[in-house]
């Protein structure tokens, strides 16, 4: 369990390194440092249920893309996902909207841009409160230890359940833990409720009720994504790279839709369990047609930004209303963050 306090601070100081680091290094080039003198891409990865996994399993980027060595490394949150950006460390990642929403606000500004919408949360994000403790509903919360990840999409989507409900986050008390730190706090009693996501929350709801999920907070206005981002610097040094990358997510979510069984032995293969179960996860998340990412709801098109700029900027709005950032960046800020070079022919 991490101090949110210590958190931030550890983020401050990975930013100052960042920034010392730069002045030494150049931003935009491909780190070379693989021990096969390709020069190497580095992708941070959640093991959440999606097609970025399907694409990892099937090493599409790395036939894709001969020429470079693809470096996965597995993250745990979104708010460890923006710390590496800050650091420097990756050049693509799968984060929430929320902690974009926060990456692209003061005090972190990373330069990072959004080139792929990979799901929409649906059922597969949730509230869930353990059985025994005699809560029923969100407004039985008040005063109970809740965990989540902090500066997720999770809490995000905590927040505002708390919203609907009349309670503030100083009505409860918010416990900073990672998915799997959760699941244990949970088996020991520690918390009375948690807030997160497949493929732990499923464990959670063999001993839990569904108090809220994010699927019913969207429809009430708190929608929240997983995006795929990619940082700045290296989308305009290598774009051929970013289209690339978007093809091949592109591919998985046809796969998702099209061939179910073969994304779910993909997704299996890479978080543990069984296909069915990894079947029954897929189905839980809202993943949309390649051909919807370029339309005027999601990204847009280049010097046509989406509604997913008005998405982010609503986000970081609430969380500054929610005190988690000083304030909102003007919307521009969120249409700048949008990557539309190559769309909608690298999404089709």
């Amino acid at each position: 369990m991490s101090n949110p306090v210590r958190r931030a601070r550890r983020v401050l100081a990975v930013a100052v390194a960042g920034a010392v680091l730069a002045l030494g290094v150049t931003a935009c080039s491909v780190d070379s440092s693989a021990s096969n003198d390709k020069p190497t891409i580095r992708v941070a990865y959640q093991s959440f249920p999606s097609g970025d996994l399907v694409v990892k399993n099937g090493h599409w980027l790395e036939d894709a893309l001969p020429g470079y060595h693809v470096e996965w490394t597995k993250f745990d949150s979104g708010a460890d996902v923006n710390t590496a950006f800050v650091a420097g460390e990756v050049d693509f990642g799968a984060i929430g909207s929320s902690p974009v929403a926060r990456g692209l606000s003061a005090p972190l500004n990373i330069p990072y841009q959004v080139a792929f919408v990979l799901d929409v949360a649906g059922d597969n994000e949730a509230l869930v409160a353990r059985n025994g403790t005699g809560i029923e509903s969100v407004a039985d919360l008040r005063g109970r230890k809740i965990g989540t990840a902090f500066a997720s999409t999770a809490h995000y989507s905590l927040l505002a359940a708390l919203n609907q409900a009349g309670l503030s986050a100083s009505d409860v008390q918010l416990v900073d833990l990672q998915p799997q730190a959760s699941l244990a706090a949970w088996q020991r009693g520690d918390v009375d409720a948690v807030y997160t996501w497949l493929p732990t929350l499923d464990e959670l709801r063999k001993d839990g009720k569904t108090l809220v999920t994010s699927r019913e907070l969207a429809a009430a206005g708190k929608p929240t994504l997983d995006l795929g981002v990619v940082s700045a610097a290296f989308a305009d040094a290598h774009p051929e790279v970013v289209d690339a990358w978007r093809t091949a997510q592109s591919r998985a979510l046809t796969t998702i839709a099209d061939d179910p069984a073969a994304a779910a032995k993909a997704v299996a293969a890479e978080i543990g369990g069984t296909e069915q179960d990894a079947a029954a996860q897929l189905k839980q998340g809202v993943f949309l047609a390649p051909a919807a990412l370029s339309s005027p709801e999601w990204l847009g098109t280049d010097g046509a930004p989406g509604n997913l700029a008005n998405n982010l900027h609503s986000a970081a709005q609430f969380l500054a209303e929610q005190q988690q950032i000083g304030a909102a960046p003007d919307l521009a800020v969120f249409q700048r963050a949008l990557y539309l070079e190559g769309l909608p022919g690298a999404v089709q």
